[in-house]
């Protein structure tokens, strides 16, 4: 397969490049100020930011190159209405982790039982959204509105925990993430899947998996 990395110096994208070559994929890297030529590319992948995602998109969809996205923070319902009206599929998920996933699930049940919750996430200095792509899908899956509280310092990677409180209990789901490499597997399940996917944007790991 051969795959169109933006972002591939990043803290995510270099592990994911690595991993798409151990596994025999050609992988063309492009980083901020390229001139990206994504032609006869099988998927494209985004980890860059918010603000340069739709161009990553509108370049992909002119190839009919399916995109992976990893980035948040961006308009859903842009790419979503772009990917439909050139016929191609492209996936965006909040958490790679798999871990992530299970505790976005988890929440999600524990929510039908207790009457309050809130949710804390905590990620590097750097992440330039918040709440976090993550936060508010788990808030979405949850239902109602539960508050989320936002933590950027230095020394974290991204984390996150659902508090939830009922009479005389309390019950915590949390996830952490030590390392980028966390989000590998679900990268590569992601590219494997995209092309069968309709066309428009498909949300959350759950639908690939």
């Amino acid at each position: 397969m051969e795959v169109a990395l933006f972002g591939a110096q990043g803290r995510v994208g270099a592990p994911v490049g690595f991993a798409l070559e151990a596994r025999g994929d050609t992988v063309r890297r492009f980083g901020s100020g390229d001139m990206p030529d994504v032609s006869g590319c099988d998927v494209a992948i985004d980890f860059t930011r918010p603000d340069a995602v739709i161009q990553t998109v509108v370049t992909c969809l002119a190839d009919q190159v399916a995109v992976v996205i990893g980035t948040s923070g961006f308009d859903a319902g842009e790419i979503d209405d772009l990917a439909r009206e050139a016929g191609v599929p492209c996936f965006y998920a909040p958490n790679f982790a798999l871990g992530a996933v299970l505790m976005m699930r988890f929440a999600a049940e524990a929510a039908r039982v207790f009457p309050q919750a809130e949710i804390l996430e905590l990620h590097h200095e750097t992440k330039v959204d918040a709440p976090s792509g993550t936060a508010k899908a788990t808030a979405e899956a949850m239902g109602g509105d539960p508050p989320i509280h936002s933590v950027r310092l230095p020394g974290l990677v991204a984390h996150q925990e659902v508090i939830f409180g009922g009479s005389g209990q309390t019950l915590t789901i949390r996830h952490d993430t030590l390392s980028r490499e966390a989000f590998v597997p679900g990268v590569l399940i992601a590219v494997d899947r995209v092309r069968g996917l309709p066309p428009g944007l498909t949300v959350g790991l759950d639908a690939v998996l």
